[in-house]
């Protein structure tokens, strides 16, 4: 019984466990079957970096103060961020790499960056 290629059903020459007639095959076989994930950590990854973007942009002395709603202009989302830092006061930093935020009174933010 002659082995056919997974993602174009042509006849493979070569080794027994062969699976794919070439790399391209190969390639756009399994890049159809991790399409859905990828696209989910690609969003999410781009997410992460326009937050990112915009800690960083406003924070350009390593700490600074802004408001909720210059954040929201920019387009910051607060559901996205790599982690979180409690003090041991309770005070919970949120973190974009290594740009980080706290929420203050009155819908201010204290905009930090961690040292390395």
């Amino acid at each position: 019984m002659a082995k056919v290629c997974l993602e174009c059903s042509e006849k493979i020459i070569g080794r027994s466990d062969k699976k794919f007639c070439g790399d391209y095959c190969r390639n756009a076989y399994n890049n159809t079957i991790n399409k859905d994930s990828k696209n989910l950590i690609r969003n999410i990854n781009n997410r992460l970096r326009k937050n990112w973007r915009i800690l960083e942009t406003l924070n350009p002395n390593q700490k600074t103060k802004t408001t909720r709603t210059k954040l929201i202009q920019q387009g910051f989302d607060f559901n996205f961020f790599t982690s979180t830092y409690i003090t041991k006061a309770g005070t919970i930093y949120y973190f974009v790499y290594d740009q980080g935020y706290l929420p203050l009174e009155d819908e201010y933010y204290a905009l930090v960056k961690r040292e390395s």
